[in-house]
């Protein structure tokens, strides 16, 4: 329904308008695993008190003018209806705590939105489960702002005042070493190489959002799939072990090795799953979302939450990426996979493709409207094969009133993908929500099998090497 637009009302963002299109709707659900049976009294008193409820954007209502462009309007919160207790296990059938919450995590990936008539987000005590399900709309903020968000109301284990600290994906370090004239040569080659990844990617950017698209396999979606039943299971890694595979290859990253396991681990599943033989180096692309501001520390967030503007601080404000990887038949040295992801991904970072995808979306959505950036959105995602995120978490326990945290992850609302990974970091583990839809993917526990088991396979290979 159509609102009459104050002066204190506040738009949207483009990236925050384009969630809320019927195409891209997206829902993002965290769940947080607790140690201890849940005191519901305990958790609504420390959320009455969290940043949570001074942050703007979760005591504003989601208001349209006459032309359909959306606003915030700030409201007064009716706490009691954000929270839902459920007493009772959500599932009557006799399954683990861990199958029972991905299952209704699954049901409510395509399930009922978030109701417009009050702030875009619930918070669910699932109490014979012992934890919580976060429901909250894209619009708000991505995830590096709702983890960074989320840890600014938690405190650390071992110190109850301490807020915790986030690690980092990558701890690849600059080499300021070398004479002046090499240091010139090298940023000017490096120059070269920007303009020529760049022209490369955003060409393949833009064919994407035209026709071009990955070629049929088991993994395979398309339009209409969002509407499909969803499974969901966990991959769970150490973040150890990845350190390990790190190491032998040089200047490597954490997200290098997680790429390099989603290259293996989709080609064991491809290996056994193919009805036809697929053609060695067959390209299938995934689609990731890059954050393009910097990341404020936890102190700093929580310092801008008691502010009404903070700007490019919060929101959502990220470039698409397309991470092409090839199909490789069984028997490839593990450690190639890894060696293929640094080369690719290294590449990306050298160009510029996610700042034009960010800024081609935010002209196509100020300029053209909504709905044609919503297309192309959706277009990008039929013609790719997966989506694929990694956020990064606090690197020690923490709790929150006290109760110590056992797991933290993240899923959100079917995608025209039939495969969505969303991994997130926890005190040095770390867990991977696999979103499928089941008619296409009907195993999904076979492959989080085969992530685990190419990580292990790339561990022992970097053993190996480390000894030779």
């Amino acid at each position: 329904m159509a609102s009459p637009v104050t002066d204190s009302d506040e738009p949207l963002t483009p990236a925050g308008r384009l969630f809320l299109q019927p195409e891209m709707d997206q829902i993002i659900h965290c769940v947080i695993g607790f140690k201890n049976p849940l005191d519901t009294e305990s958790i609504k008193a420390g959320l009455r008190d969290s940043i949570l409820l001074k942050h703007p954007r979760f005591s504003s209502l989601m208001v349209r003018d006459r032309h359909g462009v959306e606003y915030w309007r700030k409201t007064s919160i009716d706490f009691d209806r954000h929270i839902i207790t459920i007493e009772s296990p959500i599932t009557t059938a006799s399954v683990d705590d861990e199958t029972a919450v991905n299952e209704y995590l699954a049901d409510l990936s395509t399930g009922p939105g978030l109701s417009t008539d009050k702030p875009l987000w619930e918070i669910q005590l699932l109490k014979a489960h012992k934890c919580v399900v976060l429901r909250i709309h894209h619009c708000l903020g991505d995830g590096i702002s709702l983890m960074s968000m989320l840890l600014a109301c938690c405190r650390k284990v071992d110190d109850d005042n301490a807020l915790p600290t986030i690690g980092s994906a990558s701890n690849r370090t600059k080499s300021k070493e070398g004479k002046l004239e090499r240091r010139c040569l090298g940023r000017f080659w490096g120059f070269l190489k920007m303009v020529w990844f760049s022209f490369v990617y955003v060409v393949e950017f833009i064919l994407r959002c035209l026709c071009v698209c990955d070629r049929q396999t088991a993994i395979s979606g398309g339009a209409g799939v969002e509407l499909w039943p969803r499974k969901l299971v966990t991959a769970r890694f150490w973040l150890r072990d990845m350190k390990v595979v790190k190491k032998a290859i040089p200047n490597a990253t954490i997200n290098d090795v997680l790429f390099g396991v989603i290259s293996s681990g989709l080609s064991r599943y491809l290996d056994h799953q193919a009805t036809n033989v697929l053609q060695e180096g067959l390209q299938i692309t995934g689609v990731a979302m890059v954050n393009l501001r910097e990341q404020p520390g936890v102190q700093e967030l929580s310092n801008l939450m008691m502010r009404s503007n903070i700007g490019s601080r919060w929101g959502n404000k990220f470039g698409i990426v397309l991470l092409p990887i090839q199909y490789q038949k069984s028997g490839t040295d593990p450690l190639q996979y890894l060696k293929r992801a640094k080369v690719m991904i290294d590449r990306k970072k050298q160009s510029a493709e996610a700042h034009f995808s960010y800024r081609i979306g935010y002209f196509v959505m100020t300029r053209l409207g909504a709905k044609l950036a919503s297309l192309l959105n959706y277009r990008i995602v039929c013609n790719t094969s997966f989506t694929i995120s990694n956020i990064v978490g606090p690197q020690e326990e923490i709790a929150f009133r006290g109760n110590p945290i056992s797991y933290l992850r993240a899923t959100s609302s079917g995608l025209p993908h039939a495969l969505t990974m969303h991994m997130v970091s926890y005190a040095g583990r770390a867990d991977m929500q696999i979103l499928v839809a089941k008619d296409i993917i009907p195993d999904p526990e076979f492959l989080a099998k085969c992530f685990e088991e190419a990580l292990l396979q790339m561990k022992e290979a970097a053993e190996a090497v480390v000894k030779a």
